[in-house]
């Protein structure tokens, strides 16, 4: 029996192998592995892609959140409201400014940042609240946005899941101040290495981070601000400009195989992630939760399926954030999430026969 593994990379890159390679040869020929043209042409593809009006590409998502707390204005003693259920990289940025992540909980079906509980975790140190499209599911950008207006704040989007994914029928690049996103190459949409970028519909914004992300400087060996290396390399914009191309087909790919699990997947002892009208998924990741995860992964196994898992320690209880002082208890749906949660395999490659045969083993669970 062939084994199915949470992610096969290789499958999908021999597809674009030649038209990849092909470009790395143009990369060459111009030795523009720096920046360069090959990386403004990603930037402007995406950023139609994404309908936003300007995207800045860098070397990692992480450096995205990073760049965004920065041109935010989030400073030394600041706030910044982020869900607890999320990649660590998502309050790195607020962090790496010297500023305080302040975390809140999932609701209890979406997964989500839940709108409810952010008012009660508002001060007046509060600049920002950072939303995140997990799993390539859209949050409820206009409760959240709404809840920002009222007071004041900003509303930044960690996007590092969500390429191609729709908020009310719009891409979600249109009606964002700021969201980040992550090229890793197990993304939806991943580069032949490391890679990020931030779109914005904000001149002002673009501006100043096309200045961050080169050592603070718009004219060579001249810099106006501190500045830093988060320059994405011709090799990786050159490629994600290949797969860019083939990304709607791949999510379309995901978002069949994710309406089989929905509609085929009968057992009630696994719960799946609650859709809403207003969210279009790219399904980076197709979570389930059960009450006895090793079990449960255990028979997964013996039916040489081999899951992932995201993720099995919230942030608030990360030993880098002890120091923040938070508990086991604090929020009760994102450690039941952490604690429950199991990826079933999830992407464009599955063959009709293997998500047959997850499906088969999920039921006789």
């Amino acid at each position: 029996m062939e084994k199915i593994g949470f992610l096969d990379l290789k499958e999908q890159n021999q597809q674009v192998k030649a038209e990849i390679f092909a470009a790395f040869q143009k990369v060459f020929e111009k030795t523009a592995f720096s920046g360069g043209p090959f990386v403004q042409e990603f930037e402007e593809n995406f950023a139609t892609y994404t309908g936003a009006k300007y995207a800045v590409a860098l070397s990692s998502g992480t450096d995205a959140v990073h760049l965004m707390c920065i041109a935010a204005g989030i400073g030394e003693g600041d706030e910044v409201i982020i869900p607890a259920n999320t990649f660590i990289a998502s309050p790195w940025g607020v962090v790496y400014e010297k500023a305080i992540p302040v975390f809140v909980d999932c609701d209890s079906d979406t997964w989500e940042i839940d709108p409810a509980k952010i008012e009660a975790a508002i001060t007046p140190k509060t600049k920002a609240i950072m939303g995140v499209h997990l799993y390539g599911q859209p949050f409820n950008r206009d409760a959240v946005k709404a809840i920002a207006d009222k007071h004041n704040l900003l509303l930044l989007e960690d996007a590092a899941q969500a390429h191609g994914a729709y908020y009310k029928g719009e891409s979600l690049g249109k009606g964002a101040f700021m969201a980040g996103y992550s090229f890793y190459p197990g993304k939806n949409l991943g580069a032949t290495g490391e890679g990020g970028a931030i779109v914005t519909n904000d001149e002002n914004i673009y501006n100043h981070l096309l200045s961050l992300r080169n050592h603070g400087s718009k004219e060579k060996y001249y810099h106006d601000i501190i500045g830093y290396n988060y320059r994405m390399g011709g090799l990786e914009g050159a490629a994600l400009n290949i797969k860019l191309k083939y990304l709607d087909e791949w999510n379309n790919k995901r978002r069949a195989i994710a309406k089989r699990f929905f509609t085929e997947i009968n057992n009630p002892k696994v719960k799946m992630q609650t859709q809403l009208d207003f969210a279009n998924s790219v399904y980076h990741l197709f979570v389930v939760t059960v009450e006895d995860r090793e079990a449960f992964v255990k028979h997964l196994n013996t039916h040489n399926i081999f899951p992932g898992m995201h993720y099995p320690v919230p942030c608030h209880l990360q030993k880098a954030f002890g120091h923040l002082g938070y508990k086991h208890g604090d929020f009760t749906n994102s450690e039941y999430l952490a604690e429950h949660c199991v990826s079933l395999p999830m992407y464009a490659e599955l063959t009709r026969n293997k998500v047959d045969r997850i499906i088969e083993a999920v039921n006789t669970y």
